[in-house]
């Protein structure tokens, strides 16, 4: 939609809010002006363990979304710049309140102060950021869920049956495309004005370190893989584009800390015979080795923070001599994790044309 188009639309709806003021339609234009305003809306929707949330927390940069598989994450929760810290519920009946928050290891915990969690309509998370100006992340209970009102909750969410959804785009996390994907990814276009294209959903093969299986060649492998789903027609009709991300690398990528850095840079100048036997698997790389300067305990939380072949690569590009530093290494898992194509995918495909989405 041309600037010209936008501007018509936003003068025809201000001429609907005063003709229609005081009316029932009133109160419905007034939605609609103030949310041709807003920053794009993107939904981030996908199964249970899919990564979604570290794939937000990707994007902004920091910690906001929880990983784990606490109460928070059976809510959707809508993420935005704002000009102060707040987190605010907004109930299925009765008005919005502020709970408390804070940060820990870098992390973002919420309290929800005895809220249920299948009594919160929504919970929004107002945060200065750069990353939040031109789009609302919304993150998104699993689909696919043993608890069926858990994944209702994103279907009623991103294709209410009766009104249209508050999500502008969605980008959708999939290991491989399963029936249960392709349906979700139908019942999201079903009620469009763009109905039977793909323009509004972007497929993400969802963290890619994982086909490869840990390799080095990993994300080589998911970019193969990325690139069939791409060619593939069924596809096609259902999302514009599949891109491959390792999340959890990008993630640790974007938060890296002076002293995991350490930890890997000591690593890397340990016996390779003892590393070499550590990295074949998640198990044997947290298992006690005495030899090593780096415990067992430092060595887990390493996995937690960036998986074994976050581990893996690290190791090889501070041992060639391309990750100096703290921040070069970062540099240089940012690149490989594939979340800087991502964002150039969602500034083409979604941002540039966010009037008409």
């Amino acid at each position: 939609m041309s600037a010209r188009v936008s501007d018509q639309v936003a003068r025809l709806l201000d001429e609907a809010c005063e003709r229609y003021a005081g009316t029932p339609a009133g109160g419905t234009l007034d939605v609609a002006r103030a949310r041709l305003r807003e920053p794009l809306r993107v939904a981030i929707a996908g199964k249970v363990k899919a990564g979604k949330s570290t794939l937000l927390n990707a994007l902004v940069g920091e910690q906001l979304a929880p990983t784990d598989a606490g109460e928070c994450t059976r809510i959707v929760t809508w993420y935005r710049d704002g000009i102060t810290y707040q987190v605010t519920l907004h109930p299925t009946s009765g008005r919005p309140v502020s709970v408390p928050f804070r940060r820990e290891n870098g992390a973002l915990t919420i309290r929800l102060d005895g809220h249920r969690p299948e009594a919160i309509d929504r919970m929004v998370v107002d945060w200065p950021s750069a990353s939040l100006r031109t789009m609302i992340l919304i993150d998104t209970p699993g689909i696919g869920s043993l608890s069926t009102d858990i994944a209702g909750r994103t279907h009623a969410f991103l294709a209410p049956a009766d009104r249209p959804g508050e999500a502008d785009a969605v980008c959708y996390l999939m290991r491989h495309l399963h029936g249960t994907d392709a349906r979700f990814l139908e019942s999201f276009h079903d009620d469009r004005a763009a109905r039977g294209t793909p323009m509004n959903a972007i497929g993400v093969l969802s963290r890619a370190d994982e086909i490869g299986v840990g390799r080095l060649d990993a994300l080589q492998t998911a970019d193969l893989i990325a690139r069939r789903y791409r060619a593939d027609p069924q596809v096609r009709r259902l999302c514009q584009t599949v891109v491959p991300v390792a999340g959890l690398l990008a993630q640790a990528a974007v938060t890296l800390r002076e002293d995991e850095y350490a930890s890997l840079a000591s690593l890397a100048a340990a016996d390779r015979s003892l590393t070499a036997e550590l990295l074949w698997s998640a198990d044997r790389f947290g298992a006690d080795q005495p030899s090593l300067e780096v415990d067992c305990g430092r060595r887990r939380a390493l996995l937690d923070r960036m998986g074994l072949f976050g581990v893996r690569l690290s190791l090889a590009l501070i041992r060639g001599g391309g990750a100096p530093s703290a921040t070069q290494l970062a540099r240089a898992l940012v690149d490989q994790s594939g979340i800087t194509a991502f964002k150039e995918t969602l500034a083409t495909q979604f941002a540039a044309r966010a009037d008409l989405l």
